[in-house]
């Protein structure tokens, strides 16, 4: 939660400086690569391929034997990402011009994108030692640290955007560079703040590397289809920042900050299920406990839709007054908002499919299997990239969000079919019925949620930052005063059971 609500300050700070001009525009773009990388290591091939083999490792041969895996993990990640780092500066300028060869168009635009890339490409190498700490962490039951590193990321960030865009301009540089070096101090924050917990557990780094051990080459095998396997929603992202670019100025801008919304019920939500969820498969399969397994996976699917549909619901029905909110001061204009609430309620629709992917597809690399969630995020991306190239000729931007979705969704359905096949059952007559009941209790939530925002705007009116507080905080108090009661009349067990837990634990206390 603090991760990622500092995310949102981050993006707020950013858009209330630069708005959704050329500069935010290039610092997008430049960004999108190693953010790209970021997420698949830290929250996708990394927990896919490094965990469960660690998590094994661990459970038969001790801490020893799966620390010196770890350092031989850490440094082939160091390698391999100095070299990219290295091949990513000199090719910078090709790079840029292939994916926002639009840019050229807008004198200087294309040239700050490139010099932004090179300055932020090491931070790639900071981003895996971080993964890789994090994947050893949470093999070892560790989560809290692991999870709150990314909060100092946001933190570094956030630092040297404000003490430095007034600072940088007398080095030669423009103002938004202080954001780039931000994300530089971020990447080393986000790894150094785990090191002192994975220390007293024992873990010491002495630069060491075999390629010939089996171990080794079996994370880096399975860690290669783990990416793609993990990769779709980050590619389609990726595939619509370029697509973007062509859109005009603002449009890279709006989906990203759209996207951020959206993404933070999943960073929540979604990421945090899955991070518990991986490792005690894992450890369940090396018990050869299947019906664990399945159970585990159904458990964590209610309880992720109990949390995310509700959020998709919300986004769609309060989009615009969340983003005036959030964002529009400084250099984010009225307009802005609007454009951007069209992004968020079409990226939205896919919020569920994104999360449900965060527990199927690690699933499928915990049982051994890579082929399969590989061979479904090459269909889903060749499915996002066909509906962007037909819908943003339609609806411009929004449809590269839609699109997206779309995709997002057809991926989730794909991974649980065939997951379903391979555990011979994943409950699937609980899970509709749970699901059931949850859409029950959102609608009547949407309805609550749409009745409150346009009565509060004739009772609460005016664009002061207290009026539109009240405003939206009383909006989503009623509507999930709503939700709560209506899953408890419909007997949503995860919700059930949430009270039951919370309430436990206040006596206890």
């Amino acid at each position: 939660m603090t991760s990622r609500i500092l995310g949102v300050v981050r993006e707020q700070v950013l858009a209330y400086l630069f708005g959704a001009s050329n500069a935010m525009d290039a610092f997008n773009v430049a960004y999108r690569v190693p953010n790209l990388l970021r997420d698949l290591f830290a929250e996708g091939a990394m927990s896919a391929a490094f965990v469960p083999t660690f998590a094994r490792e661990l459970a038969t041969k001790g801490k020893p034997s799966a620390f010196r895996l770890g350092v031989h993990v850490v440094t082939a990640l160091l390698v391999i990402t100095g070299v990219l780092v290295v091949l990513g500066m000199a090719f910078a300028e090709p790079l840029v011009r292939l994916f926002a060869g639009s840019y050229s168009e807008v004198p200087g635009k294309l040239e700050l994108t490139v010099l932004l890339t090179r300055i932020m490409l090491p931070f790639l190498m900071f981003v895996a030692l971080a993964a890789a700490f994090m994947g050893m962490l949470n093999a070892l039951h560790h989560f809290f640290v692991p999870a709150v590193s990314p909060a100092m990321f946001n933190v570094g960030s956030i630092a040297c955007t404000v003490g430095l865009v007034a600072v940088v301009p007398s080095f030669g540089l423009p103002p938004i560079a202080a954001v780039a070096i931000g994300v530089l101090v971020g990447g080393l924050a986000q790894w150094a703040v785990q090191w002192p917990l994975l220390r007293r557990e024992g873990f010491r780094y002495t630069p060491a590397l075999d390629w010939r051990d089996e171990r080794l080459r079996n994370v880096l095998m399975l860690m290669g289809p783990g990416t793609i396997g993990l990769a779709a929603t980050q590619v389609n992202v990726f595939v619509n920042t370029l697509l973007a670019t062509g859109e005009g100025t603002g449009a890279v801008s709006w989906l990203n900050v759209a996207f951020r919304l959206m993404y933070l019920p999943i960073g929540l939500f979604g990421v945090s299920i899955a991070t518990a969820t991986t490792p005690a498969i894992s450890r369940m399969l090396a018990q050869g406990d299947t019906a664990s397994v399945r159970k585990t996976i159904s458990d964590g699917l209610v309880l992720m839709m109990m949390l995310n549909v509700p959020a998709t619901v919300g986004l769609v029905v309060l989009a615009t007054p969340i983003v005036r909110l959030m964002y529009e001061r400084g250099a984010f204009l009225p307009s802005d908002t609007i454009a951007t609430a069209a992004a968020l309620q079409f990226y939205a629709i896919g919020l569920l499919g994104y999360s449900v992917v965060r527990i199927a597809s690690p699933a499928f690399y915990a049982l051994g299997e890579s082929r399969t969630p590989v061979t479904i995020s090459f269909i889903s991306v060749l499915a996002n990239a066909a509906l962007n190239f037909a819908l943003v000729q339609v609806m411009g931007y929004r449809g590269l969000a839609l699109g997206t979705s779309i995709a997002a969704l057809l991926n989730a359905t794909l991974l649980l079919v065939m997951l379903r096949r391979r555990l011979r059952g994943i409950d699937g007559g609980a899970i509709a019925s749970a699901l059931l009941r949850i859409a029950a209790a959102t609608a009547l939530m949407g309805m609550a949620a749409a009745g409150a925002d346009a009565l509060l705007a004739e009772r609460v009116p005016g664009a002061g930052i207290v009026a539109q507080l009240v405003r939206v905080g009383a909006t989503i108090a009623v509507a999930l005063a709503v939700l709560a009661v209506s899953a408890h009349v419909l007997r949503v067990p995860q919700f059930a059971d949430g009270v039951s837990l919370i309430t436990r634990r206040l006596r206890r206390r």
